[in-house]
């Protein structure tokens, strides 16, 4: 038996190497999309690391003012003479409580809508980095017929 080599043509060979090379070329897209959205990921969970460390220190001041506005209230108290004085300085602290809760709220409030200003863009960037370009739409299935078979008789 004479054992012929088979020789692949030169057609088949450029062409399994061309498919190999744009595989190659879009694996590589894909994965510098993919690189795109981690680096976008971790500069977002950085910004809202820091902004959750800025609220905090923000509420722990307010904390803080309030609590000692508290002891001076008490100190105040303890120093009245009659029940008028107390009266006055309870409906003072009152008044100077709600004005500072009300600056305290607003301050964090604005805190609060700057952040989510900001929070968009993030969202647009990263959908323009993301590999969407990979996705295929998603189809539907067809819905089933409600009508009922014809009987045969």
């Amino acid at each position: 038996m004479d054992k012929k080599s088979y020789e692949i043509p030169a057609e088949m060979r450029d062409f399994a190497e061309k498919s190999v090379e744009q595989a190659r070329k879009a694996f590589e897209g894909f994965v510098g999309a993919a690189q795109r959205s981690v680096s976008t990921a971790e500069g977002a969970a950085e910004k809202a690391q820091a902004q959750a460390k800025e609220y905090g220190h923000k509420a722990f001041a307010y904390a803080e003012a309030n609590i000692n506005a508290a002891f001076d209230l008490a100190q105040k108290m303890v120093r009245a003479k009659d029940v008028q004085e107390i009266m006055s300085i309870q409906s003072d602290y009152v008044k100077s409580q709600m004005s500072a809760i009300q600056t305290q709220a607003q301050e964090f409030g604005a805190a609060v809508q700057s952040q989510a200003k900001e929070r968009p863009r993030w969202r647009s960037r990263r959908r323009r980095n993301s590999a969407t370009s990979f996705r295929r739409p998603l189809r539907t299935p067809p819905r089933p017929s409600r009508t009922p078979p014809a009987r045969s008789g």
